[in-house]
């Protein structure tokens, strides 16, 4: 089982803890707030309605589930004498559906989230909803961390495909401006930046590229676009030296190339792939 989490329901930590791809919430933590406790679990075990769905839940589920010992147990439930423990439930008919668990992670019984839920539901509807809800914030969480792990990677795949041919890596590091480009007063700061990058102004991009839609950055590589960011913060420390702009124009110029064979060349990014 992998390594535990916790969500606070209406004051009560309860541990999940995950058995394959299956979440199993445990029952021992979701009586803690509950008068009773611990036997709540075994009252709600020797409950026929209970039996029933547990066992409904595992003819589903469960490949090797012993239907014929649920059988005898849901004749049984309902006696006087009628008593029934997770463990033996386990034990007699091959259950999965709730584990019994000692452990680093979490000991105590737990069940999974179908089973836990419909357990929630006979110790209060209102515990029921919380309990949900919570769950529901903390898959909402893992489903972003997910999905960012995954742009990362997608990122980082892009980054190496651009980078796979020296022709490319050529073509992407920006050329050492001319002293009549130095000396050319570019009133717009954010040109100063194109300049320094790319060589070019936004108008000028617009006029070889009649047919693009967007602007100069719009069509920037993500590398590009890294390392304008960085520019802009530089350019911003430049103007408050009260550097003028034709010298700061060379200084980000210089950066520019500097910060593109950097990344261009990282062995690391390329191991990241």
């Amino acid at each position: 089982m992998a390594k535990s989490k916790t969500i606070n329901v209406k004051g009560t930590k309860i541990t999940i803890i995950q058995k394959g791809k299956d979440d199993f919430i445990s029952l021992t933590d979701m009586v803690k707030g509950f008068e009773d406790g611990l036997v709540l679990i075994e009252k709600w075990l020797r409950n026929k309605n209970t039996i029933e769905f547990i066992g409904i839940w595992e003819e589903i589920n469960n490949p090797v589930f012993n239907s014929s010992e649920f059988g005898g147990i849901k004749n049984e439930a309902g006696l006087n004498r009628f008593t029934l423990s997770a463990k033996r439930w386990i034990e007699k008919t091959n259950a999965i559906g709730i584990v019994a668990k000692t452990g680093r992670y979490g000991s105590g019984t737990f069940a999974h989230k179908d089973i836990a839920f419909e357990f929630g539901s006979w110790l209060s509807p209102e515990f029921k909803l919380y309990l949900i809800k919570e769950f529901q914030r903390l898959k909402e969480e893992e489903n972003n961390r997910l999905k960012l792990d995954w742009n990362l990677q997608r990122t980082l795949s892009k980054i190496n495909y651009h980078i796979h041919t020296d022709a490319i890596k050529e073509k992407l590091l920006p050329k050492e401006l001319s002293k009549q480009q130095i000396n050319f007063v570019y009133a717009n700061e954010a040109d100063l930046l194109n300049v320094a990058l790319f060589g070019i102004t936004a108008k000028q991009w617009r006029d070889s590229n009649t047919e693009k839609e967007g602007n100069i950055r719009d069509h920037a590589t993500l590398e590009q676009l890294v390392v304008l960011s960085n520019l802009e913060s530089i350019n911003a420390v430049l103007i408050h030296q009260g550097l003028e702009q034709s010298k700061r124009l060379i200084q980000l110029n210089k950066i520019a190339i500097t910060q593109m064979k950097t990344l261009l060349n990282s062995s690391a990014i390329k191991k990241l792939k």
